[in-house]
């Protein structure tokens, strides 16, 4: 129950955030955060203009992607980047962005390996392993 109703007002959240944007009205520095990933990701805009879809359920299994996982991968990672957390992060998505020319597309190809530490350390309910997270991040840069 506590899952549930943490998990509704964090997507609420998203919601307003993205309704306040589309009315010009004054976001702080993390709405304009979050308003900058919904901007990126049109392909929720409708949803979050209809506040009805927030219990959904999204089954990877099932080809399914969760939106507000989505959007909090892409601001964990510019978190991680603008902190340099993990030491090194922000040299690879320099690189990586410089390669790739696109900042949505850098983000998403490092977000693979961001999920995927994050699946592992639930999994064998541990701290990630930066180490791992670098090496993974580090194979994205072509030679």
């Amino acid at each position: 129950m506590f899952y549930t109703q943490e998990r509704d007002k964090l997507r609420q959240f998203y919601v307003d955030v993205w309704q306040k944007a589309r009315s010009h009205q004054t976001l702080d520095a993390m709405e304009t955060r979050i308003a900058r990933v919904i901007e990126m990701h049109p392909e929720y805009h409708q949803m979050l203009s209809n506040a009805h879809h927030l219990g959904n359920e999204y089954h990877p299994e099932m080809g399914q992607t969760n939106p507000f996982l989505h959007m909090g991968l892409h601001l964990g990672l510019q978190e991680q980047v603008a902190l340099d957390r993990p030491e090194g992060i922000q040299a690879i998505y320099q690189k990586l962005g410089h390669q790739l020319g696109d900042v949505h597309d850098t983000e998403h190809a490092m977000m693979e390996c961001l999920a995927e530490s994050l699946w592992l350390s639930q999994r064998d309910n541990t701290l990630p392993d930066e180490a791992t997270y670098l090496t993974c991040l580090k194979g994205l840069i072509r030679q």
